[in-house]
């Protein structure tokens, strides 16, 4: 095939205060569409991209700076006037690089681009497709999503001894957004591979919380319900929360904290509610950290890389043996329209929808190309 000359982008254009503007075309628009020269005359070291997916997470909302902002970030942040990126999968068209060839799939944090050039040591791993899986597979039950929850329940929850000894009580473990991608998992894991007596989770709606029912949980409440905390304290009985997973800090942390085990874990992955607003995720009840002896440890999946092999047999094994639900557990947005502009105005839309309502169950992906 000819090399492409061009790239159309979404480039990050206006800090957001609040929360972000995704329609693009507007004097407020968070991002912009744009056309840039694609410089096909790769360096030593360089891998030509065409993107074939990419992943929605609320954690892109962090990598987000005003220019001139430099305060500590956990991950490479993004400046007002560069590129927005997301983890994704993409597809070797060119090669400068040792160790990759032409029609190699890598997975990466990728442009929100259809071609874009990336040095080969910022590639996460090649995708294995001799298995024949959806590639879909390698950006949630197989990859990061899945391995967040996993890593984030043995290591920062310390529930490794229970992948091989099932002979006691399992613990009891709680997880908000649970709807989501890493929620939906961490419910499965616990239940299916951990053996928990008892999972909790908390979502949006009463919907979504029948499906987290059905992946494994023994009761998943609707938070926007007045009495959401009444029931998940009839459904204790006097039982208190070994591990917490939390996606979201705020007001449910807090609640939770009151309800921890003596020597409890929280499992500090996300804080959604204050990813817009920081004020909402501001947290009560820290004398309960100290009362029960709490441990809060604030958790990042590459932290365990070394990890990431073990982690990634022991989830294909359970998917195997229908531990984890897939079907079900991955929804694919397919990038449509009359041009590459039009198609790519969509994608902050698409990953909107994690900050409102509109969120579907599971793992939101989005389809660029085919391979």
């Amino acid at each position: 095939m000819s090399l492409p000359t061009k790239s159309t982008q979404v480039v990050f254009e206006h800090n957001p205060n609040g929360d972000i503007v995704p329609d693009t075309g507007k004097p407020d628009s968070t991002f912009a569409v744009k056309e840039a020269k694609l410089d096909t005359d790769l360096k030593k070291g360089d891998l030509l991209l065409k993107t074939l997916y990419l992943s929605n997470d609320p954690t892109q909302r962090n990598w987000l700076r005003k220019k001139g902002d430099d305060g500590r970030n956990y991950s490479k942040s993004i400046y007002e006037g560069e590129v927005m990126e997301a983890y994704g999968l993409a597809k070797v068209i060119k090669s400068n690089a040792e160790g990759y060839k032409e029609g190699d799939i890598i997975s990466s944090r990728i442009q929100w681009a259809d071609y874009s050039v990336l040095p080969a040591n910022e590639v996460f791993n090649k995708v294995d497709t001799s298995a024949n899986l959806p590639l879909s597979y390698f950006l949630s039950v197989l990859g990061m999503t899945s391995l967040t929850a996993f890593l984030g329940l043995t290591e920062a929850g310390q529930l490794r001894k229970y992948l091989s000894d099932k002979s006691g009580k399992g613990p009891v473990v709680c997880v908000s957004a649970a709807s989501g991608a890493v929620g939906s998992t961490v419910v499965q894991i616990s239940k299916h591979v951990l053996g928990a007596s008892k999972v909790i989770g908390l979502s949006g709606s009463d919907e979504k919380a029948k499906w987290v029912e059905k992946l494994g949980a023994d009761l998943c409440v609707n938070y926007k319900n007045s009495n959401y905390q009444d029931q998940i304290l009839k459904f204790l009985d006097g039982d208190y929360i070994d591990v917490y997973f939390d996606n979201v800090g705020g007001e449910i942390l807090s609640f939770v904290l009151a309800h921890m085990a003596n020597f409890g874990r929280i499992v500090a992955c996300g804080a959604i509610s204050g990813y817009n607003d920081p004020k909402a995720a501001r947290v009560d009840n820290w004398f309960h950290i100290i009362a029960q002896c709490l441990t809060v440890e604030g958790f990042l999946v590459g932290q365990y890389k070394e990890k990431f092999p073990e982690a990634i047999d022991i989830l294909t094994k359970a998917i195997k043996e229908k531990k984890v639900d897939v079907d079900d557990s991955i929804h694919v947005e397919t990038l449509s329209g009359d041009s590459e502009k039009q198609k790519f105005a969509k994608v902050p839309q698409i990953w909107n929808q994690l900050f409102t309502g509109e969120k579907p169950k599971g793992k939101l992906l989005i389809k660029v190309a085919d391979a």
